[in-house]
């Protein structure tokens, strides 16, 4: 299955559960768009970190996220290379691994 036909599935399963509990949900987002919020660290670094934990904790769903974000603010691959290459550093062969898919997540999701 493609990156961006996961990424639609995965869109498809957090609206099922909005609707099933979104008291918890609105809670969570509530909390995503205070701590995305432009602060003493702009939104992008903050996406680049975010991308980052997202390699080291092996969170595919979470890399989809983090990559259409980055996407969307116009992050190129040599930055979210660049990125990976630390979360690699930080993460050892678990996080090189889960890198390689998110370049190709971000490959195939920035490709018009």
């Amino acid at each position: 299955m493609s990156w961006n036909d996961k990424f639609t599935t995965l869109k498809g399963q957090i609206r099922g559960l909005n609707a099933a509990n979104p008291a918890a949900t609105k809670g969570f987002g509530g909390l995503s768009k205070a701590v995305k919020e432009d602060g003493v660290v702009e939104f992008k670094t903050k996406e680049f970190v975010a991308l980052g934990i997202a390699v080291a904790t092996k969170c595919e769903s979470c890399i989809m996220f983090h990559v259409n974000a980055l996407i969307r603010i116009g992050a190129t691959r040599e930055e979210v290379a660049d990125v990976l290459g630390m979360a690699i550093q930080m993460g050892g062969g678990p996080s090189l691994m889960y890198a390689s898919k998110a370049l190709d997540c971000f490959d195939e999701m920035s490709a018009k």
